[in-house]
């Protein structure tokens, strides 16, 4: 069976958000259930974010960060070109999309960069690996701040409203756990490296938890009844028009101001990505009481919209001649050492 799957030209953790799904309608939680699930996916949650800050080097933190203008760009295009984007499609297409929907594409548009795709694609497209590191880093430290002032600065249009009981929610399910994990990480640091391949399915089992109690309490409510294929179609569309726009801008803006190939990979794949693992979690905890199943539904798209671009995007940049390559700077050349 595996085999069978890496065979399969599709992600297979894509199959496993689709088969989560499906779970979710045909068995929801319900009742004590419910209760149960919560419980589970916050214990997961907090998991996952200790072993965000468990495994982020310091070092790599402090070699990258050096690059302040390639980090200064890559936030720019994630807390500010997308949002101004998202803040236009939103207001242009209120009376015509569903208006939980639309609040789900905004809140896409704030969110931070991915982690580890964003490095990934970066290391194939023989980028700048240190600078991406610490671009996607960074980016995720500062979502878990900026995203919450975001959705209460843009989104109170759309009935999201930044609380202190909110803020009190991220710091203790998101940034506390992350802090443990970098004040314990000289003494598990060894332990985790030797167990890379567990801590995938930790990762991606924790994000699976979240996907079904977000699509279960939307099954139980009722509101899966309220989209239709007309608002998912058009979802997708804005969705993919946002991506096209963020990846072009992204490549053509880098080159204009000068950066080597290395960096404009870093930045294309860095500035043009939205954290799923990052972005379901706070959903739940700052659209509490509304429904998270159809507002998290823009972000999933996104997602793997992203995922099949930027693939082929590394492709290609693998692809060019050693002519078109620059040096490869210091730091980056020992990440690869």
């Amino acid at each position: 069976m595996r085999r069978l799957l890496t065979r399969l030209p599709i992600d297979p953790y894509l199959l496993g958000l689709l088969a989560t799904v499906g779970a979710a309608f045909l068995f929801p939680a319900r009742d004590r259930g419910a209760e149960v699930a919560d419980v589970v996916t916050y214990a997961a949650i907090v998991l996952l974010f200790f072993l965000y800050g468990a495994r982020l080097s310091p070092t790599n933190v402090v070699q990258g960060i050096s690059h302040w203008r390639l980090q200064g760009f890559v936030l720019l295009l994630s807390f500010v070109l997308f949002p101004v984007l998202g803040l236009i499609l939103t207001l242009a297409l209120r009376n015509v999309v569903d208006g939980t929907l639309l609040m789900g594409l905004m809140f896409v548009c704030v969110l931070p960069s991915t982690v580890q795709s964003s490095i990934a694609f970066t290391s194939i497209a023989r980028g700048n690996v240190a600078a991406a590191l610490c671009s996607a880093s960074v980016s995720n430290l500062l979502g878990v701040v900026l995203t919450p002032l975001l959705v209460g600065l843009l989104m109170n249009a759309h009935g999201a409203a930044l609380s202190l009981d909110s803020l009190k929610d991220i710091a203790l399910q998101l940034v506390a756990p992350f802090a443990a994990g970098q004040l314990l990480r000289p003494w598990i640091n060894s332990w985790l490296s030797r167990h890379r391949g567990i801590l995938g399915y930790v990762d991606r089992g924790s994000i699976l938890l979240v996907v079904y109690g977000a699509f279960s309490h939307g099954v139980v409510s009722g509101v899966w009844q309220q989209v239709g294929l007309e608002d998912l179609g058009v979802i997708i569309l804005l969705d993919s028009l946002l991506l096209a726009i963020v990846l072009s801008a992204s490549a053509y803006l880098s080159r204009r101001f000068g950066f080597e190939k290395e960096d404009e990979i870093a930045i294309v794949f860095c500035g043009s990505k939205k954290s799923m693992a990052s972005g379901i979690p706070m959903a739940n905890i700052l659209f509490q009481g509304m429904p998270v199943g159809l507002i998290v539904l823009p972000l999933m798209l996104f997602h793997q919209l992203q995922l099949f671009a930027c693939a082929a995007i590394a492709r290609r940049y693998a692809s060019r001649r050693p002519t078109e390559e620059t040096p490869v700077a210091p730091a980056q050349a020992s990440l690869r050492a």
